[in-house]
């Protein structure tokens, strides 16, 4: 909830203001009950501990890699679902990887979430209670988010009122005050929530999930170039920074002899060229039950190669917490009853 919207809420007679502070408990102090809000008085805090609860979702684990800065959540909702997030640090960076739902209906063939099916989207309160959680565990090591990329489970362009509510909040100065250039929203390819993104964030990151170089093999690996093909989505993308003056990312998946060929870099080239934007490359993570595989190095850096000397900035990323399964296209909850 907004600040006014708190307020709203509160017994006749109290201070509008106090919608103000309780916000700012919860978003900047990270509050888990009224009790904690020493500034309002004993007999306020009591009561609104009796009529309401400050969230819903439960921190049901957490694991650490062992092999790199990276920390995997898993959060029960108040229906019993379940859903992960992660924090991954990287050059003073400290960047929070949510959720906006519990599942994903996109089904692209080589993610181990897409494999869970879709249970539900995520409320705004949902989304946001990942991020305070996330902090509350984080200042124990005196640390907090410095970024933050919505490119946990499901696409957050099909939930998009209720990612739209949340950024609002969290660029708040009372809230986490973290700006739009250091918020990224990934989508595999929703067309309309690219343009309506630009349109309420002229700041905002965006990265979309590519894959492939043609239609016929992106649809293959994602069913969703059926609704938008390619022509239709760089469309999108070309408007995208036009709005917002910011060069687009694409993300790009490399399988072994399926998309790392020459070829395919060569036509990656050519849709890189028509928006401005740059491209990260990811080797496949792999994972078990996956018919696909992690192309060589060699491979991978040929690949890079060709886009580099075609002047298109394309960076190896490296991945974090594979050995936990948090690397990208791993998060999924495979029982309900499971802690990660």
């Amino acid at each position: 909830m907004f600040p006014e919207e708190i307020s709203a809420l509160l017994p006749p007679g109290k201070d509008k203001y106090r919608g103000m502070q309780i916000f700012r408990w919860i978003h900047e102090r990270c509050a888990e009950t009224f009790g904690e809000m020493t500034n309002l008085q004993k007999d306020f805090r009591t009561l609104m501990e009796k009529q309401f609860a400050i969230g819903t979702v439960e921190n049901a684990g957490v694991v650490t890699s062992p092999d790199g800065p990276t920390d995997k959540f898993l959060w029960r909702l108040a229906d019993g679902g379940l859903v992960e997030s992660v924090i991954i640090r990287d050059e003073g960076r400290v960047t929070a990887c949510i959720s906006s739902q519990a599942g994903c209906k996109m089904r692209c063939v080589f993610c181990r979430t897409g494999e869970m099916g879709f249970m539900r989207h995520l409320t705004a309160g949902e989304i946001l209670e990942q991020l305070i959680g996330m902090r509350r565990a984080l200042r124990l090591r005196g640390e907090d988010i410095t970024n933050i990329v919505f490119m946990g489970m499901g696409d957050p362009l099909d939930n998009l009122d209720a990612v739209i509510r949340t950024i609002r909040i969290i660029i708040m100065e009372t809230s986490l005050s973290i700006g739009q250039r250091k918020i990224t929203v990934s989508t595999c390819g929703i067309v309309p929530g690219i343009v309506r993104l630009a349109q309420e964030f002229r700041r905002i990151g965006l990265a979309i999930s590519l894959n492939a170089p043609d239609d016929d093999l992106r649809t293959k690996l994602m069913p969703i170039n059926r609704k938008y093909p390619l022509g239709d989505l760089m469309k999108a993308a070309r408007e995208f920074t036009k709005i917002t003056r910011r060069r687009m990312t694409f993300e790009y998946t490399l399988i072994r002899d399926v998309n790392d060929s020459p070829e395919h870099a060569r036509k990656l080239l050519a849709l890189a060229r028509s928006v401005p934007s740059k491209i990260n490359l990811i080797a496949f993570n792999e994972f078990e039950g996956s018919p696909f595989r992690r192309p060589a190095d060699e491979r991978i850096e040929e690949f890079q190669k060709i886009l580099f000397e075609g002047n298109i900035t394309a960076m190896i990323r490296k991945s974090r917490g594979t050995d936990i399964c948090a690397a990208c296209g791993q998060l999924a909850v495979k029982h309900s009853d499971t802690a990660p």
